[in-house]
């Protein structure tokens, strides 16, 4: 029987092929979306498949739209700190209802800004219209 050792990663380096910071990383700690790092001697931070996926699901939820304060909602609901992440289905399934209702609100928010931003798109096209109008007649 063989033990298969994880492989950890260092905090620089979890930042750099995620495209964040390290201080985003240890921001995101500090408010408990991210459980403990595990720590070498030196003190440098260590990130595991677990961390690592639990990370890439923040910044996901962030990428949707979804704020820190919901995002620590749905933390609390569903205990990532010290747990496998990969084994959470039935954890999931309870904050499942609460983050639809959070996708939901944003999917809403985002139509009314495609209708601001349609309606606005219509007036500058309107505008302009009218300035073409307006440089015709004086030509004339």
């Amino acid at each position: 029987m063989t033990i298969e050792t994880e492989e950890l990663v260092q905090i620089g380096e979890l930042a750099k092929q995620l495209g964040i910071t390290s201080r985003t990383i240890r921001y995101y700690e500090e408010i408990g979306l991210m459980g403990i790092s595990k720590r070498v001697g030196t003190g440098a931070r260590l990130y595991g498949r677990d961390d690592i996926r639990r990370l890439k699901f923040v910044l996901k939820l962030k990428e949707l739209g979804i704020g820190l304060k919901e995002m620590q909602e749905l933390a609390d609901n569903f205990d990532t700190h010290n747990q496998s992440f990969d084994s959470q289905q039935h954890q999931f399934t309870t904050i499942a209802p609460r983050l639809l209702e959070i996708l939901d609100l944003h999917i809403h928010k985002v139509d009314e800004k495609i209708s601001n931003l349609s309606s606005l798109r219509k007036e500058i096209v309107d505008y302009r219209i009218r300035i073409l109008d307006t440089l015709k007649e004086q030509g004339s």
